[in-house]
């Protein structure tokens, strides 16, 4: 399949969506060609030249809302659909870069069992509504698919975490290990958000227990 690819330090993954900001003057040719098509591109993490390397992991952006600014450049939010590999590099006179890819799938056999994923749908909704707290946003519980894969895909691009590690569970291709994973990695994670809202909250009380002084106009 051929897939326009946009090399960036962030990782999608599939059923989850992202805000990018477009401005450079090649990828907003790729957006107007992908908007002119079937609205796709690829994300993967950037190679050693910029460009994606052959055997890079990625994964499918559909474009879902497009906001263009009077500048040129470009708010949009796509949604992750399908993984993929680059097979290779295309030579083409398109500004930005073009690859050959093919699917990249889940092995069979390799769903969790029921309890981890249970277990897995019960700690990531605890880190949530913490994350959630500290943006000061309303309590709510996370919308998670009942689907094993996508609950972990979900989980993953909910992790405050590094691109790398994020990487590694896009490349993985066992539900069970990635779920064993993000179960592994959800409670170091968890403990830090807890502590970070126990002075975000003294914060709010002036570090007394009592809610901040009104300022005067």
């Amino acid at each position: 399949m051929r897939l326009p690819v946009f090399p960036l330090s962030v990782v999608l993954f599939p059923g989850t969506p992202m805000p990018l900001h477009i401005f450079e003057p090649r990828y907003r040719q790729m957006l107007e060609d992908c908007l002119a098509g079937d609205r796709r591109f690829g994300i993967t993490p950037p190679g050693q030249a910029g460009a994606p390397d052959a055997g890079m992991v990625g994964c499918i952006a559909e474009v879902r809302v497009n906001q263009q600014l009077p500048d040129g450049r470009s708010n949009i939010v796509v949604l992750g659909g399908e993984r993929f590999v680059v097979t290779e590099l295309l030579d083409e006179s398109a500004p930005y870069h073009v690859a050959a890819v093919r699917t990249f799938e889940e092995l069979p056999g390799t769903l969790p069992s029921a309890e981890h994923a249970a277990e897995l749908r019960e700690a990531f909704t605890r880190y949530a509504a913490l994350v959630r707290e500290l943006s000061d946003a309303l309590p709510q519980d996370p919308e998670l698919p009942e689907d094993p894969v996508a609950l972990s895909f979900h989980a993953a691009a909910g992790l405050d975490i590094d691109a790398a590690t994020k990487q590694r569970l896009l490349v993985e291709r066992s539900t069970a290990r990635r779920v064993g994973a993000l179960l592994l990695a959800l409670p170091p994670l968890t403990a830090a958000a807890e502590q970070a809202l126990e002075v975000h909250r003294r914060a709010h009380t002036n570090g007394h227990g009592h809610a901040l002084p009104s300022i005067p106009s």
